[in-house]
């Protein structure tokens, strides 16, 4: 057996690791299977991301933001009165919110902080909870931990695209572009 050191052959190994699948096959969470995709399998806990749902005009994995809001905070997520259509201005509105947000503040303190939308306010990352606190770890339990592969992050024609990209929630923290020293990739 033979080792693949090329660039998609690293990739599928972080994304094995992470998710127990390779991500290339990826069923998007808007087709249905939001909960099917929650049951972790033989990674550490990772789900893995479809590149098709990243939404590139506000930098953000929509599905699983909102799968995330659905699952912790369902009222206030009701109250957005939001439908299933890209083009919803009650979900453009709360999009670009959230963006401006991250793009003011950073991804760090709007995870930490949350984010006010109008009269609502919602809660965007639950940390690790206290010893004996049941509320606090059913809703840190509630993260969606993600990793995406060959994301393309350009609104042009060039498609530029990242190798990998992590999400907490939704929001993404951290991209990776992977060179290979063994076939002198450098750039």
């Amino acid at each position: 057996m033979t080792t693949d050191t090329s660039e998609k052959g690293l990739e599928s190994l972080i994304m094995r690791h992470l998710t127990g699948t390779d991500g290339l096959a990826v069923v998007p969470l808007a087709k249905g299977v939001a909960e099917a995709q929650t049951a972790y399998s033989t990674g550490i806990g990772y789900l893995a991301g479809s590149p098709k749902e990243y939404e590139r005009a506000h930098a953000l994995d929509v599905p699983h933001l909102f799968a995330f809001l659905r699952a912790t905070q369902p009222e206030a997520f009701k109250q957005l009165g939001l439908v299933d259509d890209p083009q919803d201005p009650n979900r453009l509105k709360f999009l670009t919110r959230i963006s401006a947000e991250i793009g003011s503040r950073g991804v760090i303190d709007v995870l930490r902080s949350g984010v006010k939308h109008g009269p609502l306010e919602f809660t965007l990352f639950y940390g690790t909870p206290s010893a004996g606190n049941a509320t606090s770890a059913a809703l840190h339990a509630k993260n969606r931990f993600t990793i995406t592969r060959q994301l393309a992050y350009s609104t042009d024609e060039t498609r530029r695209a990242l190798d990998l990209c992590l999400f907490i929630n939704g929001m993404p923290i951290a991209s990776f572009e992977l060179k290979n020293s063994l076939t002198k990739q450098t750039v």
